[in-house]
């Protein structure tokens, strides 16, 4: 479980360096409209990944796949 986390926690931080690299890759005044289309997909790649990891442990929680360990409280 820890594997596929970290995995898409890593996929999550490429998607968004992708985006910075459209954001940041240089081109003509005239060739703005790819630049931009390209970087609002990456953006939108990291949001749909990060809404799938979000559901996919609040899932294996709810299954018993993982349990919440807490944190003691007035100790």
């Amino acid at each position: 479980m820890s594997y596929l986390i970290a995995f898409a926690f890593f996929a999550i931080l490429g998607s968004l360096a992708a985006a910075l690299y459209f954001m940041m890759k240089g081109g003509s005044s005239s060739d703005t409209k790819p630049k931009a289309s390209h970087m609002a997909r990456a953006l939108a790649v990291r949001v749909g990944l990060s809404i799938l990891l979000f559901v996919c442990i609040l899932s294996a929680w709810k299954l018993g796949y993982i349990q919440p360990t807490g944190l003691p409280i007035g100790r």
